[in-house]
């Protein structure tokens, strides 16, 4: 059968994957009230296209903290990429590359940031979990940073991980063949079984929870990369953030796999963007799925998206090929959703070319009686 759209990869990828790899990557936290909602509040936005524009012509480039991309169209940090397809993270940063886009490499990545580097040419951004070590912490910046690795992504929504029942059900654990890579010589590489989730045990033991702002400050000191703070959805903490010398926001629920009940982030990115008053780039992560999608999240003033699970999905039916596929899809899709609405470039992408439920009515011009 052929893949048509993003979607379709996801049902393949629970035939082939452990129910345990599956539900680990699929499910969100506990009722999973937000992991439906980050898609379906996209399906509440619509489009009012401009019509008898030359469409000819469309151009989808853009500049992310200074670098070219083909697309606004990035790849978000996933876990544990190798217990999807053997190829892991070197088929997602090969992907990207191909596709001229940006790869964000998970901490918890089954491959190394000079692994991924290693791959060959590319931009990429490192995600990071900040350890109650902070000499470990220092050290994978460093190491990220000599990989050629190009900005932080800094997860500021994980003190605790969230409650995910699925993992909690399967006693989750990571594959006893794999290690979280980038740890593997600081003896932090294994996940113990536990009675619940062994990531959620892992978590408990190693993630630091009294982060908070002043070590936003902290690591610029340590690193020259730019850093972006991954996981803000409302306008308080966007100033924060920007106060604090974030180089850009990352509109994050964490795929609805930490506090339940948040808004999708679609629905949350506006707040930020007005917060954000154009001195830092807001991104959008969490639950795209189609060029539609892409469209209506730049025209609510987003710079550009990040795609999650649409890329362990393909990565466990296909391989690399398949993670080329999603974003080849993607891309299409957008620049199909461009010229239907009278867009050649970004920058003529603008909130007019949508309404939302939040919108004050239209004036309509008063009837003649």
């Amino acid at each position: 059968m052929e893949i048509t759209n993003v979607t379709e990869y996801q049902a393949i990828a629970k035939e082939k994957l452990p129910k345990m790899v599956y539900d680990y990557y699929a499910s969100g936290a506990e009722d999973q009230w937000t992991l439906a909602e980050n898609h379906n509040a996209f399906s509440r936005i619509l489009f009012r296209p401009r019509i008898l524009i030359d469409v000819s012509k469309i151009d989808m480039s853009t500049t992310v903290l200074g670098f070219k991309i083909s697309m606004p169209i990035m790849i978000a940090p996933t876990a544990m990429q190798k217990m999807a397809h053997p190829d892991g993270e070197y088929a997602t940063a090969r992907a990207a590359s191909s596709a001229g886009t940006i790869m964000t490499l998970s901490s918890w990545a089954t491959s190394s940031v000079e692994e991924v580097a290693s791959t060959g040419p590319g931009i990429r951004f490192f995600q990071l979990y900040v350890y109650k070590d902070r000499n470990v912490v220092a050290q994978l910046v460093r190491r990220a940073e000599r990989a050629g690795f190009k900005a932080i992504a800094l997860t500021v929504d994980t003190p605790r991980l969230g409650r995910r029942e699925a993992d909690i059900k399967n006693r989750f654990v990571l594959p006893p063949f794999l290690t979280l890579k980038n740890f593997e010589g600081l003896d932090l590489g294994k996940m113990d079984e536990a009675n619940d989730s062994g990531l959620a045990s892992y978590v408990a033991g190693q993630i630091d929870r009294t982060l908070s702002w002043k070590d936003v400050k902290w690591l610029q000191s340590i690193t020259s990369m730019p850093i972006l703070v991954k996981g803000v959805i409302t306008a308080e903490d966007t100033r924060l953030a920007i106060q604090n010398g974030a180089a850009g926001i990352i509109v994050s629920n964490h795929g609805a796999r930490q506090l339940d009940y948040v808004p999708a982030t679609i629905m949350a990115l506006e707040e930020v963007v007005k917060a954000a008053q154009g001195r830092v780039p807001v991104f959008l992560d969490g639950g795209v799925r189609r060029g539609t999608d892409v469209f209506k999240a730049l025209a609510l003033g987003a710079s550009g998206i990040f795609i999650g699970r649409p890329v362990v999905f393909s990565l466990a039916a296909e391989g690399e090929a398949g993670v080329r596929k999603v974003l080849q899809m993607l891309r299409d899709e957008f620049e199909l959703t461009m010229a239907l609405s009278g867009c050649r470039s970004l920058n003529e992408i603008t909130r007019h070319h949508i309404q939302t439920e939040w919108d004050a009515p239209r004036a309509l011009p008063a009837p003649r009686l």
